[in-house]
């Protein structure tokens, strides 16, 4: 038995701001010094990232009126953070869950599980329970929680969902991300939280997943995961008095790089590919240095990996959410003719976490 996505819905805040913008906004808010100031815009230069959208209007307004972070305030505790998740991220899975189920083709009354991610915040009752009464699924929806995973997260709910179908095969699985990154900003202006200010921001994404192939889908033909310890310090994701709390090292995507050769073979040998066989990549891009040493590593060229870097672009990181965004841009630009191609994806997280997955492209004419 088999297991498909057949449908990505995606959602993004109204907010959204030129990188340049968000330096401004660093620069002022964190009171960085003309040192300071040259290294952040160099940083915000070098990220490869154009856009990031916010549920905040914060960081691309005069700053004259009303804000999040006030000037010459301390930065809100954590409290007010998990009061603005549970305000808003609700609208933005719901947003994501109504564009997959529209394109799914399956109607509402036919979702029997529901998988909710999320690592930016939480509450009880919860997003799983205010969804389910938004959307209008039944009562007895079989719910689960994946929190505080990060990135790689939605990797984890996709393998959930291939479970649950492959255990009960005429259920139909409505998966979710939401995560709401913005609103952790840090007054502190140490390397790491500067870096992690410098690529995160908002968004939503979700999946219809199912045992029968639509018209348009992809099977999932393999994981493997794999924890690259050498690298268990050089990321984390905590909860402090304000707010959570980012550990990203600059050392991430060295870590990544030693690894990322056996963590492909691994995945690819078990189903008898290699990587001349991989038609797409859909590389959850965590940083723009980290798509460089892939590329690198694999032999991978930059248009190959086009989808990726221009999530990046547009978007940023927003952590689970990402690599939906990816893959979601390589399906809209397939037709019949690339029937039967495979895709690699992969995503990283806190452990140094390595997760990957060959998906098969399914055009039914």
């Amino acid at each position: 038995m088999s297991t498909f996505i057949n449908s990505i819905g995606t959602a993004l805040p109204e907010f959204s701001t030129e990188q340049g913008r968000i330096a401004d906004f660093m620069v002022k808010h964190l009171k960085l010094n003309p040192q300071e100031e040259r290294e952040l815009r160099i940083l915000y230069r070098a990220s490869g990232i154009q856009n990031r959208h916010s549920v905040l209007e914060d960081f691309g307004k005069n700053l004259n009126g009303q804000s999040f972070f006030k000037e010459d305030v301390k930065f809100p505790t954590a409290k007010p953070r998990m009061d603005l998740y549970q305000l808003h991220a609700l609208k933005l899975a719901k947003k994501a869950s109504l564009e997959a189920v529209r394109n799914s083709g399956v109607s509402v009354e036919s979702i029997t599980h529901l998988i909710t991610i999320s690592c930016t915040g939480m509450y009880a009752p919860g997003l799983d329970i205010e969804l389910i009464e938004e959307l209008g699924l039944k009562t007895n929806t079989k719910r689960t929680s994946i929190n505080f995973m990060g990135c790689y997260a939605s990797f984890n709910g996709i393998k959930m969902a291939d479970q649950i179908l492959r255990s009960d095969p005429d259920s139909t699985v409505l998966m979710v991300c939401v995560e709401l990154c913005s609103i952790h900003l840090q007054e502190k202006k140490d390397e790491q939280n500067l870096l992690a200010n410098a690529i995160f921001g908002d968004g939503a994404a979700a999946l219809i997943l199912g045992s029968v192939s639509r018209k348009k889908s992809l099977k999932i033909e393999n994981f493997y995961s794999d924890l690259a310890l050498s690298g268990k310090d050089e990321m984390g994701w905590y909860i402090g008095d304000y707010g959570f709390e980012m550990r990203l090292s600059p050392k991430v995507p060295d870590v990544i790089k030693d690894g990322i050769e056996v963590l492909t073979n691994n995945l690819l040998n078990h189903i008898d590919l290699d990587l001349s066989d991989i038609d797409f990549f859909a590389i959850h891009p965590g940083g723009k240095r980290i798509l460089d040493v892939i590329e690198e590593k694999l032999s991978i060229t930059k248009e190959q990996n086009s989808y990726a870097r221009q999530t990046l672009r547009s978007f940023g990181n927003m952590s689970s959410p990402t690599v939906l965004f990816v893959i979601k841009s390589i399906m809209e630009r397939v037709d019949t003719d690339d029937h039967g191609k495979h895709m690699l994806s992969f995503a990283f997280g806190p452990g140094l976490t390595l997760e990957s997955a060959v998906l098969q492209v399914q055009c039914n004419a």
